[in-house]
This record gives C-alpha cells, structure tokens and sequence, in this order.
C-alpha cells in the first residue's frame, strides 16, 4: 500500500535518504538490523571504490541508531525517494519502476562490528595526532632555523609548508565534505584564516594556528574513542554459543541469539552465561563484575537467577533460558550507552543550533570589519603599513579569536568524558540531559525495598489459620507469586522452589498495583496482600488479636474460603545506606523515604539509616502525588527506585534512577540514570560526577566565551597581533579539551 502522507520517520532511514540522494551512482540501499547486513543496488557490474568509503561511515554512524523501527509499507517521500519496510528489511530506492528494477546489480557490504568501530576510532585520533606532531616539529624546526641568518629561506618556508599541509588535512577533508553539503563551519573557518595568514605572509601563524587545531581535535577524537572502548568491553562479554539440551538429554552447540525463552542449557565451569536465565538444577557462584561491578562472587542454587555475560566459576549448572539474547541485561546496558551517546544535553543542543548560526555571522562581521577598515579607516587592503596592521590582517585576526571552535567543543567533550567514566564504574546516563539534571536536585526520593534495603528478602517463617496448613499456605502464595515480579514474590517464589514445589494452575490472576494479587486456584478465589486488606473487611475484628511481626519482618497475607495463613520475611539494609544518606544531607540534598510498607516497619529502617523524612503506608499514585507536591513547592526530585510500582513516581521525578541491571523493565523504561552494581552509594557517585560534569562545562563555557569576548574585542581596535589570537583561540581550545579529560582521571 502506498502512502503519499507525512510520515514520521527514524533518524537512520533519515541519513539513509540524504545519503543516497548524494550518491549518483546508487540506485537503492537495503538496511536489514535483525541480520546486520547492508546492500546497494547499481547499474554498474562494479561498484566504484569510492562508494566504500562513505558507506562504511554512513554504516557506522547508523549502528547506534537501529533500534527504532520504520514504519511498515511503503511511502514516498517530498525529496522523490521510495521508502518500502517491513519486519525483516528496510529499502530505499530512486524508483520503483520494475522494468529500471531488473537492471540493478546487488552487492552485499559488510557492517562495522563494534571492534571495527573501536579500532577505526583509535585509528583516527593516533592519525590525527601524528599530523599534530609532524605539524609542532615542523614549525618548530621553522623557527629554530629562523634564529640563525645563514639559513636559506626556501628551506624555512618548506618547513613551515610542511607544517601547514599536516596540520590542515584533516581540516580539509571535513571542510571539502562540508562544502560538497552546502555548509560552513569551523574547519572551513580555520583554512581560510590561515590561507588568509599565507597570503599575507604570515606563515609562522597560519602553521600555529593549524597545529594547535588539529591537536584540539586530535584530543576530541582521543575522547569518542574511549566512549567507545567502554562499550565495546561490554559488547565482548557477551557470549556467542551456548549449550543447548535436547530432547534426548545430549547436549548441542548452537549460536547464543537462537536460543528461546524455555530452552534448558548446561554451562560449565569458567564458562560465560550465554543469556538471562534460572537455575534448574546444579550449584555455582558467578562472577557478575562486567554487569554490575561487584567484584565478589554471587552463590547461585535452584531459582536463582544467571545474567547474560557473568562467568560461571566453579559448578556444573543446567538453566532455563528467561529472555533472549538481544534481550538479556548486558544487551539492555550496551543499549543504554548506545542511546545515551545520542541523546544530548539542553545546553549541547543549544550550543549544536548556536555554532552553525554563529559561523555565519562571524563570517559576515569579518566581511564587514575589512571593508570598514578598509574604505572608511582608510587603512591598507592587505600591506602592512607604517600606521598598524593592515585590513586584512585585523579582518583574519578577528576571524581567528571569535571562531567557535571551544565553544562548540566545551559541552558535548564533558559529556562523552562523563558518560564513559560512569560506564567504567557501573553508572549509565542515558544522554548528557540526566547528567546535567542530576546536578541540579535539592530532594532525592527513595524507595525502601530493593533501594535502601537489599531487597533480597528471606522467607523467616510461614503460619496457617487454623493451625498445621502452613505447606497449604505456602503453595497458595508461590502459586500466585509466580505471576509477580515485585521483590517479595521474587523471594516467596525463590523458597518455594527451594522446597522442591510445583506451581498450581492459576486462573483469572490480577495484579492490583500496592495492594495484593487475585486468581483462581482449583475453582476457589485466593487473595494474597497486605494486613490492611482484612483490616476494613468482615476479618477487622478477627486481625486485631493477630500480632504484628517486629518492623523489620514484612508479612504477607493470604486467605481462602477455609483458610488464612501468613508469610513472614526479613530484608537486610544495605551496608553503606547510612553513610551515604548522611553524606548527601551534608551537600545539601534531603532525603526522603517512599514505601508501601507499614509505618512501625519504615520507621525502623528510617531509624537505622537516618533518613530524613519518611513516609509510609503509599501506594503507587500516593507515591507519584508525593512527587507531585515537591514539584510544585518548586524542588526538582530524583526518584530512586527499582520496581514496576515505582515506575509511575520514576516518570513523574525530575530525575529518575533505577537500581541495577536486575531492576524491573519497567523502571528501567522510565529511568534516566542506571546503577548498576545495586550499591546505593553509587547514587552519590552519580551526583558527585554530574556535578563535577557541570562545573567543567561552566569552566569550559567561560574558558571559550571569555576568550573570544576578550580577544574580539582586542582585535576590532587591532591591539593584538594575529599569533596572539591564534594562541589565545586555541590554546582555549586545547585548554578546554583537557579540562574535560579531567572527568576520566577521576578516582572514586
């Protein structure tokens, strides 16, 4: 079906599109994410060589961007190109006239893989350090044969030529590819003042000028290339193959992204897990540093759970696979990275949109500044005079100071430091956005359970009504726990599986989010919640003669026509919650505690930790209205939390923060910021990095603005000679640059 509508489009088909309207001599390009496989269509037998190149980068560049489906059909776009998708593959061709159709010739290219991409980037900045080295030796040894007058002119000016072609080739290339797009921007700028510098006779400061440019971008290219380092090294954990037990009990490798939800594997020690699975049968401890950064081993049994990527230490395990591979935890966290690289921050959109705009008008000031001095001043076209500099002369040198180049750098080089420093050490920011906001909280939300406790509850005791159906109990519960993914039916569910039970068949099962769940077990309603579901019922005057457990056992109801048990469980809080809630009152930030649970069991937990605030007895929307009153009282809140009822607070926080990888789905939809180790103290991490981020790019802003305010200033009056303003435009370049790098140095 064709459609002529507006349609809304991903980015990549976007690029795809202004790449082939680019390329004359592709006639279609054929994109298909699900087997990472890449085709052109041409009327030549031949591809031409110098299509590889620019398809290789367009391939790179759209490997991060994948993950947005185009819309299915066919539709035709204002710019006259065919768009045809589909679940498998998506086409974009010049024609869909079959006749044209049947004289193309297909050709198949390889997609970047993530070393590919690791490797081309460190490739790029050593090349572009290279060329920063020859250009310094060159100018250097320019200078040092200036100082003695029996060297030959010629040879000085071939050094400085020397100086001139390295540091300007890599400039060039982007300049050309700019032009050949119909835009200018700071490499255009930079040849054409120190083209303008040669003309004059400058050279020692056009050569100054392109070697401290390109060791700028030599620095900016080092930084991309250690983002990509830290995802690749997530990327290589993830396991290709994986042992798949048949229906005859022998086991058969296969490839780790055919396996199914419900297939049974068998790993073995100093092994990887090659997707998110359950123990079935065997014990083990894992290695789960590369996913979370705990360095110390995790005890797996029968019901635990294994993650995709940890490495099996020491036991013979047999596993039932829980998702698939691009849907395990590791493929969720290289995902999160991916996408945070393209989600920029407010300031780095408002500095992208302010750089193009700029350079346009510097251009144009220059224009103006030359022909004012010149025809107005009365000052020499380009001769240097007797009187100053010449027009010219002070026309470049102001190009030179109010050039972009640190400004346009200041924001995103912080970013991609902090991004990648936070991926080393078990932190995901999805974009420079959840940096920059992170900064700027006064309150911090936390749920209890799963955030300031462990959240690995322990199932201390079971009880019936009447007395000695306590096993009845128990299998009511893990029968209906078994749809639930909330911590407490995780550890019910876990102790029954320990207790070697088989789930009853459910009916009619429902999940009322905070207050309990419903279903059908052998034609009998069954009801498991919490003491306040029986506290305003028939059962009020019967509870009341029930004992409370101590605050910290949580208990969990359930009942039947015939009977009414209790399950009592014990969280343990996390070690250095205290410590850290203490360390974010001293910064200012108050602490606030969200949670379901009864006031006597949050209080204690309050009391232990020192929280500052706690409120109690919420359910998922009083949590959000909680949210909602700070808001409005004017407090920017991030919210921490890890389950499916705290995913509604999650959306409606300044910030939202999950904990770990492990966390549910949901939560994980709604956060902004990922820890990932389920080590609260990393929040602090967290906070303390962004808001290091944000004082380096304040630094970097003043750096750059101040520099070009000061020196244009300096320049229109022609107070400073050109290599001044060379040195003061990037040096705050290179200045900025490492300032940024600073944020990858840091110890935690």
């Amino acid at each position: 079906m064709v459609n002529r509508d507006k349609v809304e489009e991903p980015t990549w088909v976007i690029e795809l599109r202004a790449f082939l309207r680019e390329q004359k001599d592709i006639q279609a390009i054929k994109i298909s994410p699900n087997t990472h496989t890449v085709s052109v269509a041409t009327f030549s037998k031949e591809t031409p060589f110098e299509l590889e190149i620019p398809l290789q980068e367009l391939l790179s560049s759209l490997e991060d961007q994948l993950k947005k489906r185009a819309q299915k059909g066919t539709h035709l776009g204002m710019d006259g190109l065919w768009v045809r998708s589909d679940k498998k593959e998506t086409i974009v061709e010049k024609t869909q006239c079959p006749a044209v159709r049947s004289l193309w010739t297909w050709r198949e290219y390889e997609w970047p893989s993530e070393d590919s991409i690791v490797e081309a980037s460190e490739e790029e900045w050593k090349f572009m350090a290279t060329l920063a080295a020859i250009c310094g030796a060159s100018l250097a040894t320019a200078f040092l044969l200036g100082v003695f007058e029996s060297t030959p002119v010629w040879l000085i000016y071939c050094f400085f030529g020397a100086a001139l072609i390295s540091g300007g080739w890599d400039a060039a290339i982007d300049a050309f590819d700019g032009l050949k797009r119909g835009q200018l921007d700071i490499h255009f700028l930079m040849l054409a003042v120190a083209l303008g510098a040669v003309a004059i006779g400058s050279w020692a400061e056009g050569a100054l000028l392109l070697f401290l440019f390109s060791l700028s971008g030599a620095l900016e290219h080092y930084a991309e290339h250690r983002t990509h380092r830290e995802i690749n090294s997530l990327t290589k954990a993830a396991p290709k193959t994986a042992n798949v037990i048949i229906e005859d009990g022998s086991v058969e490798i296969r490839p780790a992204n055919s396996v199914q939800p419900g297939d049974l594997l068998r790993v073995k020690p100093d092994e990887l897990f090659p997707v998110d699975g359950e123990v079935l049968t065997g014990k083990t401890a894992s290695d789960e540093s590369n996913l979370t950064g705990e360095a110390t081993p995790v005890e797996k049994g029968t019901g635990d759970s294994v993650f995709s990527g940890t490495l099996n230490l020491w036991g013979v395990v047999d596993i039932r696979v829980l998702r698939q591979a691009a849907e395990s935890s590791l493929q969720r966290i290289i995902r999160l990275i991916h996408d945070a690289q393209q989600l920029r921050a407010p300031s780095q959109r408002f500095t992208d949109k302010f750089g193009t705009q700029y350079t346009y008008l510097i251009l144009g000031i220059t224009a103006a500044y030359f022909l004012f001095s010149w025809l107005v001043l009365g000052l020499p076209a380009f001769e240097q005079g007797e009187v100053g500099f010449s027009a010219f002369y002070r026309a470049m040198t102001f190009l030179v100071v109010a050039s972009p180049c640190a400004l346009v750098l200041s924001i995103p080089s912080a970013i991609l430091a902090a991004i990648a420093w936070g991926a080393r050490n078990g932190i995901l920011f999805r974009g420079g956005a959840a940096i920059e906001k992170l900064s700027e909280i006064d309150v911090v939300a936390l749920d209890k359970t799963g955030t300031l406790t462990k959240g690995d509850l322990s199932v201390t005791g079971v009880e019936s009504f009447p007395e000695g159906r306590s096993d009845e109990v128990l299998q009511l519960a893990f029968s209906l726990e078994m749809h639930s993914n909330h911590p407490l039916a995780r550890a019910i569910v876990n102790h029954g599986k320990k207790q070697g039970l088989t789930a009853s068949e459910v009916g009619e099962f429902q999940s009322f989010s905070g207050k309990g769940l419903r279903g059908q077990v052998a034609d009998e309603s069954i009801f498991l919640g919490r003491r306040e579901l029986m506290e305003s019922g028939p059962l009020s005057d019967w509870i009341k003669n029930v004992e409370e457990p101590p605050p910290s056992v949580t208990e969990v109801w359930v009942f039947q026509k015939d009977l009414i048990g209790r399950i009592l469980l014990e969280d343990n809080i996390r070690e250095r919650s205290k410590e850290t809630l203490a360390k974010l009152k001293e910064m200012g930030i108050k602490t606030l505690m969200l949670t379901g649970d009864r006031r006597s069991a949050a209080d204690a937990v309050g009391e232990k930790i020192g929280i500052q605030e706690i409120r109690s007895g919420l359910m998922p929307e009083d949590k959000v209205q909680v949210i909602k009153e700070l808001t409005e009282a004017g407090k920017k809140v991030a919210m921490v939390g890890d389950g499916v009822n705290d995913a509604p607070s999650l959306a409606a926080a300044y910030v939202a923060v999950s904990m770990g990888a492990r966390g549910s789905d949901a939560a994980l939809e709604q956060s902004e910021v990922v820890l990932m180790n389920d080590k609260i103290e990393k929040f602090l991490t967290a906070f303390i990095l962004s808001r290091k981020a944000k004082a380096i790019i304040r630094q970097n802003l003043v750096i750059s603005l101040g520099t070009v305010l000061l020196m244009a200033g300096a320049a229109l009056f022609g107070l400073i000679p050109l290599t001044v303003g060379v040195f003061a435009h990037e040096g705050s370049t290179v200045i900025v640059c490492l300032n940024s790098l600073r944020l990858l140095m840091i110890k935690e």
